[in-house]
């Protein structure tokens, strides 16, 4: 490995980590114009270990200067890593000492709707899922719970931004994802696909999940709409669904994490798991 010590926390040779503590900051830097547009940060061996087995191709490292343990293993051994000195470490981290690893990778063109679609039987598809440790969640229970793709619409965040890849543990980088416009405009490519359009909702009059699950087949192509942490889904969406499904919740409960309900209903929803 090309080892590069780094003694200055305000050294240029490192900004690609620079704000990974300001979620505001790192957003506006990652957005598409942004100084760091292309670019995202995995932390972490094993997250920065499935991007590299999903293709991702690293441009540098960020570690502890007195890290001793292996790097994520098909790290190119040309990537740069730079061993930071004590006064770095919290001004990029926060802590004191950073054990683990920062990879920064290019990212990819993302694909479109239609392409993301075009082999899929189950889709999530995310309106204004705004806290990247939810969106996390949910793209490893999509991952995991036989769901082929992720959609999400502008005002969704970033499934690569690092605290979202984290709680995913590096699951979403093998799960297809692409945006779609503003709902419920942006249901138009799932429903030219073929898709049932499902919205999560905690309305009594909705049909339970296990009323749908009972109802649906593995080749039947569903597309599983779950709103914002707060308020849900928009009464536009909602309206524009074919199903409205609610999970059955004890009384004096009115409704879960965005995170959780998504877990649910991707094991009662998803493609059979062998």
């Amino acid at each position: 490995m090309v080892d590069i010590a780094v003694e200055e926390p305000d050294d240029p040779r490192i900004s690609l980590f620079m704000g990974l503590r300001d979620h505001d900051l790192r957003r506006r830097r990652e957005a598409p114009g942004g100084d760091m547009d292309g670019v995202f940060v995995a932390e972490g061996e094993l997250v920065a270990g499935r991007a590299l087995a999903a293709g991702y191709r690293a441009l540098s490292v960020f570690v502890d200067a007195s890290r001793r343990d292996p790097l994520p293993p098909g790290l190119d051994p040309t990537v740069p890593v730079y061993r930071a000195g004590p006064r770095v470490i919290p001004a990029v981290t926060g802590y004191q000492m950073h054990r683990g690893a920062l990879v920064a990778f290019a990212r990819r063109p993302l694909p479109t709707p239609e392409q993301v679609l075009a082999g899929a039987r189950r889709v999530v598809l995310g309106e204004a899922i705004v806290n990247p440790t939810n969106l996390g969640v949910i793209v490893r229970s999509a991952a995991a719970l036989g769901i082929d793709a992720l959609l999400l619409d502008p005002t969704s965040c970033d499934p690569l931004y690092r605290r979202a890849n984290r709680a995913s543990m590096g699951e979403g980088f093998a799960l297809p994802h692409a945006r779609v416009d503003r709902l419920p405009e942006g249901l138009a490519p799932v429903r030219a696909a073929g898709f049932t359009v499902v919205a999560l909702t905690p309305a009594a009059d909705a049909l339970t999940l296990p009323e749908l699950a009972a109802r649906i087949g593995p080749d039947d192509r569903l597309a599983l709409v779950l709103g914002s942490e707060g308020p849900g889904l928009t009464a536009e969406a909602e309206a524009a669904a074919d199903v409205r499904v609610r999970i059955p919740l004890a009384a004096g409960v009115d409704s879960l994490n965005v995170g959780v309900a998504a877990g649910i209903a991707c094991y009662a929803l998803g493609r059979p798991i062998a």
